[in-house]
């Protein structure tokens, strides 16, 4: 039996696993990583401490699994988007500290770029529906304007992947479906645009070489494969970004399927050989791990960390029992929820603790516990902030029906996709019948272990992505329930117009 490794580095930790060739999962390993606030605005996080967790998590793997290292043939990364790692010209890491894709420090270098070009003409091209200051090319420049010396000693900046790419190989390179979040990547043609690149005042090699998801890079180094026990004939394949990884691992990979993603962030997204544009709602596009096709989305940076703040600052009491009896304490937050009632006893709680997205009024908007009194408990908050979240979606997928052809089943996967309360929300809330399929959380993993395995060989394709996701679990909707949240619905949206609105004057008035 032949093996092959993925690196899934999500915002709040790497995950490493172990899948065999026939896309089963024989072992995993998570730590956590650690997101830095250093400004207001500013979200960063250490490649080096990336790093580390690969070379752990890979020790620790082979420490749960009864796998000889020699039959692992293939590696592959997943990575959270719109990195900015710089490399400098002798090849060290240029900066200690790097911005993430929720990094905000660049609105100044939109404004000034947006009076240069039209900003719908760039959407339409790009895909780029996130806040526009979050993409890769408008950090790069605000490191030319801000930080010149070492913008001027870097040879190229790569994505969060691509450094662990580049530490496993020495290789410097990126794939299609993460170059398309760069800022200056042209959908259609599937190449960086020279002209915007030169407009944005930057240069061609500010951005890395482009490779098919599938393409082998390299191999991995002596070194490094001696210091992990891994094999010095394991291929390296360039990966993708986590939404493109997410997608092939849900078995989004023909036209028209689509998923929920539940993580730190969330997200609805319909993979189809048309990338889905608007640029009144702005869904965000970016490649998928097949060269060609897309996968557009609309969604909420904020729904597991929303939730990880709730249970860290709401309920850290649950962690404490955690420690002491293994009890999971989101499982004991979903029972503490379901002492409340559909509506939370009229709270509304607006997710949008890390930052807005495009489905917000304006960039300022932040979240809110709307309509507290005395009567309310901590069931009552703990059931309106999971609410929040299928109703921010919600948003979310209404709009992506206005421009998109989507069935009445919902796959949902991610962590968040565990609870079974959770999903009978989604369920009542969207209207739809909501499976779980047999991949679940580790769909994005999964994603990557497909680009190890077609570089490798062992698959000719994505195809087998489709039978693995198998439906293990569904949740269908109460219509009753429909009901009465689609009536709540409309306060949410109201309250989520309005926290735009509050933010906006708060940030006039507090200048």
């Amino acid at each position: 039996m032949k093996y092959v490794i993925a690196y899934d580095l999500g915002t709040g930790g790497l995950k490493t696993s172990l899948f065999d060739e026939q896309g089963v999962s024989a072992a995993s390993d998570f730590k956590q990583i650690k997101t830095y606030y250093p400004a207001p605005e500013f979200r960063e996080q250490k490649p080096r401490e990336w790093w580390e967790a690969v070379m752990s998590g890979t020790k620790d793997l082979f420490a749960k699994a009864k796998v000889k290292p020699g039959d692992i043939v293939a590696a592959a990364v997943s990575g959270h988007s719109l990195g900015v790692v710089p490399i400098a010209k002798d090849g060290s890491l240029a900066s200690e500290y790097v911005p993430i894709w929720t990094d905000g420090r660049a609105p100044g270098q939109a404004k000034d770029i947006f009076e240069e070009i039209n900003e719908e003409a760039w959407y339409m091209k790009t895909g780029n529906g996130f806040p526009a200051y979050l993409y890769s090319a408008f950090k790069i420049r605000w490191y030319k304007e801000n930080k010149p010396e070492l913008y001027h000693q870097v040879q190229t900046f790569i994505g969060t992947k691509d450094y662990l790419n580049y530490r496993l190989t020495g290789v410097l390179a990126t794939d299609y479906s993460y170059a398309s979040g760069s800022g200056v990547y042209d959908l259609i043609k599937c190449n960086y645009d020279q002209d915007y690149i030169r407009r944005f005042g930057l240069k061609p090699e500010d951005f890395p070489p482009l490779r098919e998801s599938r393409d082998i890079i390299g191999k991995i180094k002596s070194e490094v494969a001696r210091e992990m026990g891994l094999p010095e004939h394991l291929l390296i394949a360039a990966g993708g970004v986590d939404n493109a990884c997410m997608a092939a691992g849900a078995g989004c990979v023909e036209e028209g399927m689509a998923y929920t993603s539940l993580g730190t962030s969330a997200w609805i997204a319909v993979s189809s050989h048309k990338p889905v544009l608007n640029f009144k709602t702005k869904p965000y596009v970016f490649g998928h791990l097949i060269k060609g096709m897309y996968v557009s989305a609309e969604g909420t940076f904020s729904a597991g960390n929303t939730f990880r703040w709730v249970r860290d600052v709401i309920c850290s009491d649950l962690l404490e029992i955690e420690k002491k009896t293994g009890e999971d304490a989101y499982k004991l937050m979903d029972e503490i929820a379901q002492q409340s009632e559909i509506g939370a006893k009229g709270l509304v709680f607006n997710p949008t603790m890390a930052g807005a997205c495009s489905l917000d009024k304006s960039v300022n908007a932040k979240g809110a516990i709307i309509g507290l009194d005395l009567q309310h408990t901590r069931s009552d908050i703990v059931r309106a902030a999971l609410e929040g979240v299928c109703l921010a979606l919600k948003m979310a997928l209404e709009e992506l029906k206005k421009i998109a052809r989507l069935s009445n089943e919902m796959l949902i996967v991610g962590g968040g996709g565990k609870s079974q309360y959770w999903r009978q929300l989604f369920a009542d809330i969207y209207g739809m019948t909501i499976t779980e399929s047999a991949v679940g959380e580790i769909a994005g993993s999964l994603g990557a272990a497909a680009c190890a395995a077609i570089g490798a060989g062992l698959w000719k394709d994505y195809g087998p992505l489709i039978l693995l996701n198998r439906a293990i679990n569904t949740k269908t909707c109460n219509r009753e329930n429909y009901e009465r949240y689609n009536r709540i619905f409309q306060v949410y949206r109201k309250v989520s117009e309005q926290q735009s609105e509050i933010a906006d004057y708060k940030e006039e008035v507090l200048k």
